[in-house]
């Protein structure tokens, strides 16, 4: 009996082994078959994950007219200057000029001692007198015909010729008195009373304070900004500040700084303000559609490109490139900002265009 039982078992593991070597395992259901064919397992179908939907803060941009403020550094100069100088030979017998005073346009500062010049016009008016009455008779006796034509020419030419020695002798007269061309300040004097001078000879240095302006320089970029009668606030060094028009924008350039010259002109009727004093410009330019926003906001386009992020009211994120126009202490001026839009303050260097974002609520209002 044990001989049998041993036989059996070993036949049993046979045909396990055989069986499992077959794979089949109908029995336990895991497998159907119909008319000799397999039934297949269904298979359940393979979802695409959902997208990503970012969170991000965004706010209603605040558009502002922004005129950008474009700082100069400058030097108060006179208006006008000039230096006199004797126009004749002499010794001055006037001078009406003191260092630090004030003439008017026309005011004669200087005078030359010349008897014979003043009595060479005293002549030659009389002269002249002599001459126009003589040209009156022969005009009276040519009427009544009692002289020929010829006379009254020749009486005609003489009063001519008389007239001209007058104005001779004016002139010379006159170049031996200095006259002011201008008001202003005195600001130098180089002669004294009594003092023998020689054509030329230099007499003093008057400037015209009123107004008076102050001389800066423009870069090129910023040129285009600055305009004749633009507005422009002057900080002067002893703290003085006032308001100015910029008077002059030069065409042409400096050949070392490749900077333009400009001018504006400050009110000085008390003449108050010196020439040669420091100050600080500050020139507006026409006012521009901006919106200020924080620096951080500021980003890059795939192409390098400054920008923001914005989103629209489909949620859609998308870039807009902007230009800064202005630094200011509340953040950077741009223009470029689209109409309609929101710009992304938060999560902007997280999501590209076209993505789908969700608009965090009371977050960067």
């Amino acid at each position: 009996m044990p001989k049998f039982h041993r036989i059996a078992a070993i036949c049993v593991l046979v045909a396990a082994g055989a069986w499992i070597a077959t794979g089949e395992f109908s029995s336990v259901g895991s497998a159907q078959v119909a008319e000799g064919k397999e039934i297949p397992t269904p298979e359940t179908p393979v979802q695409d994950p959902a997208p990503l939907v970012r969170t991000v803060a965004a706010v209603e941009p605040a558009f502002v007219d922004h005129a950008r403020a474009i700082r100069l550094s400058g030097i108060t100069e006179a208006d006008k200057r000039t230096d006199l100088a004797a126009r004749a030979e002499g010794v001055i017998a006037a001078l009406a000029l003191t260092k630090g005073g004030v003439v008017a346009a026309g005011q004669v500062v200087m005078e030359l001692e010349g008897p014979e010049t003043v009595a060479q016009e005293e002549i030659a008016r009389i002269a002249l007198a002599q001459k126009e009455r003589d040209l009156e008779v022969a005009e009276r006796l040519y009427e009544g015909g009692s002289t020929s034509e010829s006379n009254l020419t020749n009486a005609r030419s003489a009063r001519d010729a008389a007239q001209a020695e007058l104005n001779r002798a004016r002139a010379a007269a006159d170049r031996l008195r200095l006259k002011a061309p201008f008001a202003g300040v005195v600001d130098t004097v180089s002669v004294e009373l009594g003092e023998w001078v020689q054509t030329g000879t230099p007499v003093a240095t008057i400037l015209s304070l009123d107004p008076i302006l102050v001389k800066a320089e423009v870069s090129e970029v910023d040129l285009a900004a600055v305009t004749v009668g633009s507005t422009a606030k002057v900080r002067l060094v002893n703290g003085t500040e006032m308001d100015g028009t910029v008077r002059l924008v030069a065409r042409e350039a400096s050949a070392q700084t490749r900077t333009f010259p400009v001018e504006i002109a400050l009110p000085n009727p008390r003449m108050a303000l010196p020439s040669g004093m420091t100050a600080q410009v500050t020139v507006f330019a026409a006012p521009v559609r901006a919106v200020v926003v924080p620096r951080s906001i500021i980003t890059l386009s795939d192409e390098g490109k400054l920008g923001l992020r914005v989103v629209g009211d489909d949620n859609i994120a998308q870039f807009a490139a902007v230009t800064i126009i202005d630094d200011t202490p509340e953040g950077l001026v741009v223009t470029g900002v689209p109409e309609g839009v929101r710009i992304i303050t938060a999560g902007q260097d997280l999501v590209r265009n076209g993505d789908t974002v969700k608009v965090a609520a009371g977050i960067g209002q």
